[in-house]
């Protein structure tokens, strides 16, 4: 099996387990969010790539399975970040987000 067909491979199997991810809210996420980031950054606000809309990333739907979870946009249902982890590393995606921010007394909190 060459590297395209293990990825094909892969990908299939990434896409039949999409099926059994379970949709919760963004708030699902801060356990995860947590291990990187000391404040909670449920509480951070995230502008939607897509759409334009600015939200908690609390208020994002979370879709969650084994290696990590997918957060999409409430108001057009794209995706705005992707969280994915491994044995050795946690991987975040955040192509789906124009930007994050969260106030400075979060920050000072931490």
């Amino acid at each position: 099996m060459n590297g395209n067909d293990k990825y094909a491979s892969e990908r299939q199997s990434i896409d039949e387990s999409a099926g059994e991810a379970t949709r919760l809210d963004g708030n699902a996420a801060a356990g995860i969010l947590s291990e990187v980031f000391v404040p909670d950054l449920t509480t951070a606000r995230a502008t939607c790539a897509n759409c334009g809309t600015i939200r908690p990333l609390g208020a994002l739907f979370v879709y969650a399975h084994g290696m990590g979870m997918v957060m999409r946009c409430p108001s057009c249902d794209a995706v705005v970040l992707r969280i994915a982890r491994t044995r050795t590393r946690l991987w975040f995606d955040l192509t789906g987000a124009r930007v994050v921010f969260m106030a400075t007394e979060a920050l000072a909190v931490a």
